[in-house]
């Protein structure tokens, strides 16, 4: 398990560290920076878009760099760019370097789902890439921690240099690693289409079944997950409930995702991506009806849901892509399929917005998102019944 715990590790820097430790943090930088509403909305805004950036980028040109080299590259700029963090006083300043690490962010994982689709045995591969996408999800965890036990002492500048200080350390483990990974057991020769020319990925995501439920899984993803992580403390607030509530919610979100990534990735490898799939989502739909229905009594269940289907998500579908397309390919893929859930998540909360201005309430929004989980529901029996089809053994002409 060396190189799914190494991969998990480098997701822990590059999206638990470089996407959320700023919001962690945000409520101590705020007293000595001062940031200002716009500001924050700028940072939001800019961040979106370079993720989608960055991840169009690797999608398009990622195959000619090689993905090994850009592994070790994003983790040395996330380094920097962490310490960084921690030396930076101009919200201007802030803003460019927040905006490059999203973008390091989309290309590291990319080159993960790369790598490991390419060295990973095919009956480990799910659990290898559901287990390193877990990793976002252990950041959760360390940031908790940063803020609990590190700012108080230490203040906030310490938190930017220790992930810093993690993160190189994370670099040099992915070095070793990626230096022997050409004698790595189960590394075996891919005779599929090696990549997908640019001109034509738009149309083999558009008119392929693979990756068109693929990007639709993940555009889903986007649209309900992203309004629920956004608006929940709103939405409690509004509900005159406990702000503690919003607190365990998130708690129970990342503790069932630091769980989840091996233990639905060694569901897919053994049970199939279809079965996988159709837990987390009905898992995820349901928590999400229980809490529409009522907030204060089962928030903890929409987090125990979200954090089950959420972090485990990316490696299960990369996976289940990868059955049908090479290394490389399915790295193009999972590029767009970063580009979808952007689209989706922005789209949500956009809708989310007008509905609680014109309305006055949020409620309608988490019907309305409980109410599009089960098309991810839907999407999970297509690809289960074509996995099943595809086990059926052929018909034999003649036969009685």
């Amino acid at each position: 398990m060396r190189m799914p715990t190494t991969f998990a590790m480098n997701q822990i820097v590059s999206h638990g560290f470089g996407m959320f430790l700023f919001a962690a943090l945000l409520p101590f930088m705020g007293e000595s920076i001062g940031f200002s509403s716009w500001q924050l909305a700028t940072i939001g805004a800019l961040t979106q878009l370079a993720y989608l950036g960055g991840a169009l980028l690797l999608g398009t040109f990622g195959h000619h760099l090689g993905t090994s080299r850009l592994a070790l590259l994003t983790g040395c700029l996330a380094s920097c760019l962490l310490f960084m963090m921690s030396q930076l006083r101009d919200p201007l300043a802030i803003t460019l370097v927040l905006t490059c690490l999203a973008a390091s962010a989309a290309i590291s994982w990319g080159c993960i789902v790369e790598i490991l689709s390419r060295c990973a045995r095919p009956e480990d591969r799910a659990t290898y890439l559901s287990c390193a996408s877990s990793g976002t999800a252990w950041g959760y965890a360390i940031n908790g921690l940063l803020i609990l036990l590190v700012v108080p002492a230490l203040g906030w500048q310490m938190s930017w240099q220790l992930a810093a200080l993690f993160g190189a350390l994370v670099v040099c483990l992915t070095w070793q690693l990626l230096r022997n990974l050409p004698k790595a057991p189960g590394a075996t020769m891919d005779n599929r289409e090696a990549m997908i020319a640019p001109r034509r990925l738009l149309a083999i995501v558009l008119g392929e079944r693979t990756a068109l439920i693929a990007c639709l899984i993940c555009l889903l993803v986007g649209f309900t997950t992203m309004p629920f992580s956004y608006w929940l403390n709103t939405y409690l607030a509004e509900l005159g409930l406990p702000a503690t509530l919003g607190g365990y919610t998130w708690a129970m979100v990342g503790g069932t995702g630091m769980l989840a990534g091996l233990v639905i990735g060694r569901l897919a490898d053994r049970k199939g991506h279809g079965v996988a799939l159709m837990l987390i989502f009905s898992g995820f739909a349901a928590g999400l009806w229980a809490f529409a229905h009522d907030p204060g009594r089962w928030a903890l269940v929409a987090g125990f849901g979200y954090g089950l289907m959420y972090f485990p998500m990316w490696g299960i579908v990369a996976g289940w892509v990868n059955r049908r397309y090479s290394s490389t390919a399915t790295m193009q893929i999972s590029g767009i399929c970063m580009v979808a859930f952007g689209m989706g998540g922005a789209l949500g909360n956009l809708l989310a917005g007008y509905v609680r201005e014109t309305v006055g309430s949020l409620q309608g929004v988490f019907f309305g998102l409980a109410a599009m989980s089960l098309l991810l529901v839907l999407l999970a029996v297509i690809v289960l019944r074509g996995d099943k089809a595809a086990l059926l053994p052929p018909t034999t002409a003649g036969a009685c």
